[in-house]
């Protein structure tokens, strides 16, 4: 049995009342506005929310990757946008933790903990999960880097205070491109958002471009070494970005199981409620073991980071169950409640476009199996 501990449950309670109060009330204007109400992220930070997992000498919580989960799925149960842009902040942060020398801990935590927002820039126009492929370069003129390109699809685009960007400086001795990773501040000259685009689902997190024109960084901008951008990403996208997003798909899991069980007791036909027949609890049953099982492995792979224990099978595992499983739950649930399903009055339409879209974020479900399957042939 899955049991949290008394601290991790009253981070649950600290974050669940925020999310009734503030986030609730407004999911659906958030969903239908697609926009990202920013002055929500900033409410969050004197909550601990921003840096859960930070170091509190850097302005973070001092918490664990297990309170980051719970963080996810509470606001994902009700606005799954909102918490993927939380997720994408948490890989900005987590790039920093893990590979930031000393002083841009101490220069760059602090700024996101307490507000600002933080991103991770890899993908390109001409391809995602092709990590090679990139044609953003960064080159040395001067003393200076200076980066120039355009990545894409990339969350919290238009919001950002501290970008954490993937370029090619060159090439290795067997001629493959090097790929390595910088730290650029929001507002860096040459550093603009472009194109913002309209998504299915996931509103409440601006999602769009970064352009890079002749942004020039100091030394001591590099993030890493050089060379190690690739590693930095992979592992930013596989232990963060994945288990967030599969966090985010949980709480799409919890919030269909409450909505089937409300409507069920609640919709009467031929004088007795829905929940007495025997295909509407079908359905709720289905719910109730497809939330438990992601449940399961999405917490497993939290506490396994925690225990600093190798965990990218285990976080690919919980990213595909969950997210396919959200989708699937928000099908049947829409399902049992017929044409209400499909009324945006009911926040189940909008589970099932949130559901989708988390598919391909960090990775598609085709991805994660691979990486599972790999991982078990290697034994």
């Amino acid at each position: 049995m899955l049991k949290f501990s008394e601290q991790q449950e009253m981070m649950r309670k600290v974050v669940r009342d925020f999310v009734e109060k503030e986030i609730a009330p407004i999911a659906r204007q958030i969903d239908e506005e697609d926009t990202c109400p920013v002055e929500l992220f900033q409410k969050m930070a004197p909550l601990g929310i921003n840096g859960v997992f930070v170091p509190a000498k850097y302005g973070g919580a001092g918490l664990g990757y297990t309170e980051m989960a719970l963080v996810v799925e509470e606001i994902g149960r009700h606005a799954a946008g909102l918490a993927l842009g939380l997720v994408a902040h948490y890989m900005g942060v987590y790039a920093i933790m893990t590979w930031g020398s000393e002083e841009q801990k101490q220069k760059y935590l602090p700024i996101i903990c307490s507000g600002g927002f933080s991103g991770l820039s890899v993908t390109e126009p001409g391809g995602g999960s092709d990590f090679t492929g990139q044609k953003s370069t960064g080159r040395l003129v001067d003393g200076e880097w200076v980066l120039n390109g355009r990545k894409c699809f990339i969350t919290n685009s238009h919001c950002m205070s501290v970008n954490v960007v993937t370029v090619r400086t060159g090439e290795d001795a067997k001629g493959r491109p090097q790929i390595s990773a910088f730290i650029i501040e929001g507002d860096a000259p040459g550093h603009t958002p472009g194109r913002k685009e309209k998504k299915a689902g996931l509103r409440g997190s601006y999602t769009g471009e970064i352009i890079l024109n002749n942004v020039r960084l100091a030394p001591d901008n590099l993030l890493g070494k050089p060379g190690e951008g690739a590693k930095i990403s992979l592992g930013t996208l596989g232990e963060m970005g994945r288990a967030g997003t599969a966090a985010a798909a949980l709480g799409i899991l919890r919030g269909c199981l409450e909505e089937s069980v409300k409507y069920a007791r609640e919709r009467i036909i031929y004088g007795k409620p829905l929940s007495n027949l025997v295909n509407i609890q079908l359905i709720i049953a289905q719910n109730r073991t497809d939330y438990e099982a992601a449940r399961l492995l999405t917490y497993n792979a939290a506490g396994l980071k925690d225990a600093g224990k190798p965990c990218t099978s285990e976080v690919s595992m919980a990213k595909f169950f969950a997210t396919e499983a959200s989708v699937n739950a928000a099908k049947r649930t829409m399902d049992l409640m017929g044409a209400y399903g499909v009324i945006t009055d009911y926040p189940v339409s909008r589970f099932l476009r949130d559901a989708v879209t988390t598919i391909p974020a960090c990775g598609t479900s085709h991805i994660m199996q691979v990486i599972i399957a790999g991982a078990e042939l290697r034994k």
